[in-house]
């Protein structure tokens, strides 16, 4: 919006700053997260009035949880509120590949959001079929990648090779729907402790900020031999707003935790950092940089699949973040220690912009 105002006035005098992207990014960023904090009290309040017991508790999980017994859920609508009111305020309203992937946040985050509102108005933690809200999930992935492909090629390029990609051709719509919603589950089986989840994905979008950025400027992308995809670069104002309403609510969410994001956060995130990749043509990249998602996706299916076989476990319970408190790491260990290996990994991932 104020772009558009900027335009229309010309860039004249302090409007020139809103030219540039670097810095409606850092703009961006500090809006949402006063925005978040401003509103976070009273989302807080009013889902604990809502919600009267709160997210229900596995009564098979780990015996420290159920002292978070009447904790609200749905903290990601607070997110979600900073991170939409923020973007629209800096963003380039023209920009398809923004649209694209805040129509992903959203979608993803109403998906969540009735997963979500199932639990807590049946006190289950079972939440809508999984079927039906991968269906969903697939439809919503499937429209974002139609709009995001249509601006680029069909390419997959590979990390730490300069100039090679695989041309996948229409199959690349499927593969891009893919990484969206794998994204989006992945992030959401890591939301399981306190402020577990939300610092990854801050740190993740941070490191797409810049490959955003970078993608979206020829004389960069050509310098480090990286795919060039003009109109990019508005994407790092979609990762600053992530990070801004994230820190936001990790005000929020360090332990204890005064509420949980839930579904309605985690999927919409994770669906988002899915269809950035896509636009900037990082997809094997984000399995990098959110390598710590992986992991605990990965742990998911490894214990589900070796339980069918065999009727033994693999982990002492799954998601693997569960294993470490189940081993007698505290939460906050598990926490911290998550972390810093999501730090590690985003700077592998961004080491790959030089490395090819």
């Amino acid at each position: 919006m104020l772009y558009l105002l900027a335009e229309w006035l010309g860039f004249e005098g302090i409007f020139n700053l809103v030219r540039y992207q670097s810095f409606r990014a850092g703009a961006t960023l500090m809006t949402a997260l006063l925005i978040g904090m401003v509103i976070g009290p009273r989302f807080i309040n009013l889902l604990r009035v809502r919600q009267g017991k709160g997210q229900p508790i596995r009564e098979d999980g780990p015996q420290t949880h159920f002292a978070k017994r009447g904790t609200p859920t749905m903290g990601g609508l607070m997110i979600l509120t900073a991170l939409t009111l923020s973007l629209l305020l800096w963003m380039d309203l023209e920009s398809p590949f923004v649209w694209a992937c805040l129509a992903v946040t959203i979608g993803f985050g109403f998906i969540g959001f009735l997963d979500d509102y199932d639990k807590v108005s049946k006190n289950s933690h079972a939440g809508v079929s999984a079927r039906v809200r991968l269906a969903l999930e697939f439809v919503v992935a499937g429209v974002a990648s139609y709009l995001i492909v249509s601006q680029i090629n069909t390419n997959l390029y590979l990390p730490f090779l300069s100039d090679v990609s695989i041309p996948l051709g229409p199959a690349y719509y499927v593969f891009a729907a893919f990484v969206i919603v794998g994204a989006g589950n992945a992030v959401n089986l890591t939301d399981g402790l306190d402020g577990l989840a939300i610092m990854p994905v801050i740190i993740a979008a941070g490191t797409f900020a810049i490959i955003a950025y970078l993608v979206g400027r020829a004389d960069f992308s050509a310098y480090l031999g990286i795919p060039y995809v003009p109109g990019a670069g508005e994407l790092a104002i979609f990762c600053a707003a992530i990070m801004g309403a994230g820190l936001a609510f990790l005000w929020f969410n360090a332990p204890p935790a005064a509420v949980f994001m839930g579904d309605t956060g985690s999927l919409a995130l994770g669906g988002a950092l899915g269809a950035i990749a896509v636009a900037s043509h990082h997809e094997v990249v984000l399995a990098i940089v959110g390598g710590l998602f992986v992991l605990e996706a990965v742990s998911v299916i490894v214990q589900v699949f070796w339980f069918k076989r065999t009727g033994k476990r693999v982990f002492r319970m799954a998601p693997i973040h569960h294993h470490f408190e189940q081993l007698g790491w505290s939460e906050s260990k598990v926490v911290i220690r998550f972390w810093i290996i999501a730090i590690v990994l985003a700077m592998i991932g961004l080491s790959t912009l030089k490395l090819r």
